[in-house]
Parts: C-alpha cells; structure tokens; sequence
C-alpha cells in the first residue's frame, strides 16, 4: 500500500485554488474566464489570513497539477550548493562549521569571525548579503531581530557630545555556575562612543553611582543622563546625586524598555558580538572585575572603532575626536567627591545611639542629646555612615550589644578625682543617736554604763 504524502497548509491552498478554476471548467466555463473568476474571489488560508492569487500564479498551478497530481503543488527543496564563484569553497565550509556550532550567528558576526581566521584580507570588501544568501541557499539557519512595537515616541539626537549620555543595564550569565551579571554601559547620544562600563551581581543604585563618578572623572561632566525606570535608576539618592552635579535627569516611558533605540541597539550588538558567548563558558571568570575588564576591551578596541550604520560608516571614535564641544570637567577631585555624598539630620539619644532606616548606630562620645547631621558615602558598598568629630569625618557602625555587655566602660583621660560628700545629719539619724547611745568611746574604747559605776 502506498504511503499518503504529507501536504503542507500552502499546498492545499493551492488545491483548493485549482479545485475552483476545475470546478468552472466543468461548468462548461472557458479556462480564461474561470481563473478571471477565481483570482477576484475573497481567498483565505488555513491560518485564517486573507490571500490574493495573481493569474500567472494559477496557471502555473494548473500546470503543476496536471502533470503530478496534488503532491506537484509542494515546493521542492532548495538544493546544497557545494561550490560559490563568489565566496569560494573554504569560505562556504568555514559558514558550516559556524552555524553548526553556533547557530545564532549573525551574518556580520560571520564575516568578523572570517576576518580574524584568515580567510579574510583586512582590506577585502564582502558583501553581507552575498553570505545571507549563500547561508540561505545551504539551508543554515538565519535569525532575524524582532522588529520594535509601534509607539508614539520621538526619536531624538544630540548634535555634539557629553550633551546626552545614555545608560542602560544588560543583564547576562557567566562562567560555568552560569551565575547572573549585569552590566551598565554609559553611552554618547552624539557619537555613540562608549565612554564606560561598571559589572554588579544586580542592578544597584551603588553600581550606577560607582560608573556615574568613573565617566564624570575621564570625561567630564554631562548636560544630561537619559535612563529607564530600573532599580537603580528611580531610587532618591540617584536624583540626588544628578541634582548636586546640575544634571538633568531624564527618565524613559514607563511599560516601554525600547524607548530609546540607540541604547538598545548597543545592547544588542554587545549580546551577539560578546555577552552570549559567557554564558556555561569554562574560559570565562565570573569575577566582577575580570567581567569589567573584557567588556571594556570590547568597547574601546572594538566597539569604538567599528563603523557605524547610524554615523554614515564613521567610527564612533572619529566622531568623539572630531567633535568641537569643549569636555566640562569637574571643579576639583573633593568637590566631585562631596556630590556622591548625601546627609541628614539625626537626633543622638542619652545612650550615644542614632537610627537610621530601622538600624541602630553607636555614635561617639560627646553627642548625647544632641541634633548631628550624618553622611551617607553613596560609593561605598552597604551603608556607610560617618560623623563630624573634632573636624574629622569618623565612620559609625551599628551597635554590638554583646559587646557592649562585656566591654569595660572607658573614663576620659582628664577625669577630675571625686571630692569627699559631706556627712548630714538628718532628724531620723539624730533621733536614733539619743536613743542608742555608741558603745565605743570617742577615743576608742568602751563607754562605762551606770551599773559600773
């Protein structure tokens, strides 16, 4: 018994199409007027999709069901081209291997990978579309990026740099453990130069802060910090901080993470061209700092240097270089220092204890009861706190009870001795002395009673 082949949803479309046009023709229809017919009737398909069909097309469909039945309306496969006049054969097996082993490739990843194996002259011009096509003929699997949803904001540019700075998380895994990083990346609006990156196990107010202070001391300080609503981005202590340095602070729509394409594009590139590859990767450490220092490589040696589509094939460095505008550095290093410090005021209890956030802090001595202003180092990993103390910033830690109870208590060093009370003979304690005489004399010995007199 022969074995009924599949039949794809395009193919009994198709059939259906011919089945009409058959239809008519045994009607007594000329074969003219019944494809006419057919070609203006409302068509659907199996996914419910409205379709037009052209007359060429059904004839051709005629033609192919005449001479093999319904099986003939399936598409045949493309076949393997084993050799290309225009890429050549080393080149063509070199894009089997890849995909092979990494299918999520893209095409100008390809042609970088071919660069650096040699098969490439650095000067040697390829067309991308001319490997697209060939990787599509070889059937090897091709990814498309998902286009953005429609939304009703405005893109926007900057014409010279450190107007807008861009900064944005990317979240990715690391290392065997796979464990989960995420990396800010600080990005010119203007030149799209990448200007720096800082790696945290989250996204922190801390670890923006941390690369906010690195990009202000290289490059001086922006006009104005475009972020979306993450974690680290909506807390106080970031608009504070903006506010000290006079920067405008700008947050993204809410709901809508691609509200501005430059930075998500970045993100994008760094995702193909680095990220994905840490991800169960043995060769990769997943310190902080190691993850720190392979993506500032990245954006430096690569990304930096790199034609853009969006500069008219310049390079983002070209363009930093090139720009005019004069880079606004900060007034000095304690200054910039004092703006990523935050303050406000407490009152000490009798015990030398302040709370802060639920916590209780020991402050020293010499300010119980008083109204003290507390800073807050927003570099600093966790909460560090400090107070004035004789014209010096002394840190305060939370209160250790159990060494509070066994810690002797400390005298200050310029303690005066304590001078003797005086005796005071109250009424109850004269009272007493008349009616219980001492039985010691004033000079020490025992007083004589009357009987032995």
């Amino acid at each position: 018994m022969r074995k009924r082949p599949w039949l794809s949803p395009k193919t009994l479309f198709r059939h259906w199409v011919v089945s009409e046009v058959r239809a008519r023709v045994l009607m007594g229809k000329p074969l003219a007027q019944a494809v006419a017919e057919v070609t203006v009737l409302p068509h659907v398909d199996a996914r419910g999709q409205a379709r037009a069909v052209r007359r060429r097309t059904v004839y051709r469909w005629l033609k192919r069901h005449g001479d093999g039945g319904v099986e003939a309306l399936e598409d045949k496969p493309r076949p393997v081209l084993e050799a290309s006049a225009v890429l050549g054969e080393k080149l063509l097996a070199f894009l089997r291997q890849e995909k092979t082993t990494d299918r999520d490739a893209s095409v100008p990843e390809l042609i970088r990978r071919a660069r650096v194996r040699g098969l490439l002259g650095a000067e040697q011009a390829l067309d991308r579309t001319s490997v697209w096509r060939a990787c599509r003929r070889m059937g090897l699997p091709l990814t498309r990026v998902r286009t953005l949803a429609q939304t009703d904001m405005r893109r926007y540019a900057y014409p010279n740099r450190m107007l807008m700075v861009l900064c944005d998380g990317k979240h990715f895994r690391a290392g065997v453990a796979r464990l989960r990083r995420v990396a800010l990346v600080f990005l010119d609006d203007a030149t799209r130069y990448g200007l720096d990156v800082v790696v945290g196990t989250a996204e922190q107010t801390v670890l923006f802060l941390r690369g906010l202070h690195l990009v202000i001391a290289r490059f001086g300080r922006m006009v104005a910090l475009f972020l979306d609503r993450g974690p680290g981005f909506i807390s106080d202590d970031t608009h504070g901080t903006c506010a000290r340095l006079a920067i405008a602070f700008i947050h993204g729509t809410a709901g809508y993470p691609e509200g501005h394409g430059k930075i998500e594009k970045f993100n994008q590139t760094c995702w193909q061209q680095l990220l994905r590859g840490f991800d169960g990767n043995p060769e990769i450490d997943p310190d902080l700092g190691a993850l720190r220092a392979r993506l500032l490589h990245f954006l430096h040696t690569i990304y930096n240097k790199a034609p853009h589509a969006g500069l008219d094939g310049d390079t983002p460095e070209q363009r930093w270089n090139a720009d005019a505008r004069a880079l606004e550095y900060p007034k000095d290093r304690r200054w910039l220092e004092g703006c990523f410090v935050s303050t406000f005021q407490g009152t000490v209890s009798k015990d030398n204890v302040i709370s802060f956030r639920g916590v209780d802090y020991e402050v020293l001595r010499g300010h119980a009861g008083t109204k003290i202003t507390v800073y807050r180092h927003l570099l600093r990993e966790g909460l560090f706190l400090s107070v004035l103390h004789e014209e010096r910033l002394m840190a305060i830690h939370p209160v250790d009870l159990t060494a509070n109870a066994y810690a002797r208590r400390a005298r200050p060093e310029n303690e005066q001795p304590i001078e003797p009370t005086p005796i005071v003979h109250t009424a109850a304690s004269l009272a007493y002395q008349a009616e219980f005489a001492p039985i010691v004399g004033a000079d020490g010995g025992f007083s004589r009673g009357d009987d032995e007199r």
